[in-house]
């Protein structure tokens, strides 16, 4: 029967295919107790061969699309499961107990998990407790014959359904098999969503239901550009989006015409469009989409991707092959944004009641200036290779940029005065806290730049969690008082002749576009495969139009108020 509902549409396109459960399945057993050791022993070591085989596929691919570091933790299950030790201890309890192999390796593992667990002063040894709880999940599942999903090893084209994403799962997703995400959690702003829109692959989310009301194996169609999700739909339905598949890949086919001209708008005022990265692997879709420019490099994955704290030397080679490739057009390098959300696992942050509040980003930098030291010396060598911008995240007073400001005075200078050639670099920061965004006047008289991080600046001006669905509909990027803190930013660069970027997710929003352009945003930065989408929008809007749709955007009173004068004036 033909299922409809919809979620939070997060990723442009239309993806129709069989869905793929994400989820965990039941692993419940009954304690039982045996005749024949022999038999019960020969499963163990069956599930074990089993779960090997797993992992080892399941390095490899985590090697081919994450590198050679990221995926150091299947060694950790691959030794886990040749342990001899371990394994001796499930059949010696066979043996003893009478008990079914099941019994047995949830008592062992247990046992392990508990002891390691306990060991609270050794990080590494608490690391192996998570290491043999994952390693216990894939023998039970090979001991109960219960499918353990990986998207890892999707080797057919699917819809991925799952409860929620994390970047790591969609960091392994296979453009080639997964054509489209669907969630029941999560907002268009989450790391999942952007990295989905990354990697071009249509994902609704925050549907709420979605693992409830559909099956593995039912026919999903997921509309991107909508948020509507039909499963198992009739033939007439199953035509239409098809269509409508066909159609918005016609034209992407006509955006990418647009990927050799610049962003102007119907006027013939220039605007920059470019594209925000989180890594060199990125570079591809930046230059297939003719970005102009790099509005955010996230260098905190070369941290979230590696076992150690990246070296000097590891950071320079990252920094220069993207300014290498991008030429005279500027790239922009926010220094690391760790905290949150993002954690390293060889890096343990203190706990906090509040994270997004707490310990993170500029404040990291500032308390532990070796690490920030490290960084801006790889920057300001890769400089020397192109068209090189720094940006500080998480900026609320003055007195943090000063500080910022000064050891990376410090580090140029000493470079310099070793002879190591450094470029032009432009300073700025990012404007996502609103004392700085109401201070914008002051702090234009210092920095080179400003680029507006919307997605934190929406969630703190409106005191939600944009990873919280009941609060979800607080996450109003159209809201006038957005909007005013926007303008408020805008005009104070532009009456010190400063240049102000926008790098959050807002940038490449249809909706909002129109009412930037009219503000005077000068670059809009976006995922890559927005790029064209938005130049062929800004082909069609004049300027002074816009400006005076921004004036009633300002004035207005509700987000969607906003919306409806957006549509009245562009459609």
């Amino acid at each position: 029967m033909t299922k409809n509902f919809k979620g939070i549409a997060a990723s442009n396109g239309v993806a129709i295919a069989k869905a793929y459960l994400l989820v965990d399945p039941d692993l419940s057993f009954d304690k039982k107790t045996i005749n024949d050791v022999t038999a019960e022993q020969a499963r163990v070591d069956d599930a074990l061969k089993a779960s090997s085989e797993d992992v080892t596929l399941i390095k490899s691919k985590a090697e081919k699309n994450l590198g050679a570091s990221e995926a150091q933790v299947f060694e950790a299950h691959l030794m886990v499961l040749a342990d001899p030790e371990m394994s001796g201890a499930i059949k010696q309890k066979i043996a003893d107990d009478k008990v079914n192999a099941e019994t047995a390796v949830k008592e062992v593992t247990d046992m392990y998990i508990s002891m390691f667990e306990a060991m609270t002063d050794n990080e590494y040894m608490q690391e192996r407790a998570a290491d043999i709880r994952d390693v216990t999940k894939r023998i039970m599942s090979h001991l109960l014959h219960v499918s353990l999903p990986n998207p890892a090893l999707i080797d057919e084209e699917v819809v991925l359904v799952s409860k929620d994403l994390t970047p790591s799962d969609t960091a392994q997703l296979d453009r080639q098999f997964v054509k489209g995400i669907l969630t029941d959690l999560g907002g268009r702003t989450a790391h999942a969503s952007i990295m989905a829109r990354t990697l071009e692959i249509p994902a609704v989310v925050g549907s709420d239901v979605a693992t409830k009301e559909i099956a593995a194996g039912d026919l999903v169609i997921v509309d991107g550009l909508t948020g509507d999700v039909i499963a198992d739909p009739d033939d007439d339905t199953l035509a239409a989006y098809q269509k409508k598949a066909d159609d918005y890949l016609a034209q992407r086919a006509e955006w990418a015409k647009l990927k050799d001209e610049q962003s102007v708008s119907a006027d013939g005022k220039e605007f920059v469009v470019g594209a925000n990265i989180g890594s060199p692997k990125d570079m591809a879709a930046v230059l297939d989409n003719g970005s102009e420019g790099i509005g955010l490099y996230r260098t905190e994955f070369l941290y979230m991707e590696s076992d150690h704290l990246p070296t000097e030397d590891e950071q320079f080679e990252a920094y220069k092959a993207v300014v290498e490739k991008m030429g005279d057009k500027p790239v922009t390098v926010r220094t690391m944004d760790i905290g949150g959300d993002k954690h390293l696992s060889y890096w343990q942050l203190p706990e906090e009641e509040n994270p997004f509040l707490g310990y993170r980003a500029i404040r990291i930098s500032l308390d532990q200036t070796e690490i920030f030291r490290t960084q801006l010396r790889a920057l300001l060598r890769a400089s020397a290779f192109g068209n090189l911008w720094i940006m500080f995240p998480m900026i609320a007073t003055l007195g943090e940029f000063r500080a910022a400001k000064k050891i990376y005075v410090e580090e140029r200078t000493k470079l310099e005065e070793s002879g190591v050639k450094v470029g032009d670099i432009k300073l700025g920061i990012m404007i996502e806290i609103p004392a700085a965004a109401m201070l914008a006047d002051k702090f234009a008289k210092e920095v080179d730049f400003f680029s507006i991080g919307t997605n934190d600046l929406i969630g703190y001006t409106m005191a939600a969690d944009r990873g919280n669905d009941r609060v979800a509909y607080l996450y109003q990027p159209y809201n006038p008082s957005i909007l005013r803190l926007i303008n408020n930013v805008i005009a104070a660069a532009h009456n010190e002749g400063k240049f102000v970027a926008m790098c959050g997710e807002m940038a490449g929003d249809p909706i909002a576009v129109p009412v930037l352009m009219g503000m005077g945003l000068d670059e809009f930065s976006m995922s890559a495969p927005s790029v064209l989408q938005t130049r062929s929008l800004m082909k069609k809007l004049d300027t002074t139009k816009m400006a005076e749709l921004a004036k009633q955007a300002l004035d207005a009173e509700t987000n969607d108020e906003v919306i409806a004068l957006v549509k009245e004036v562009t459609q």
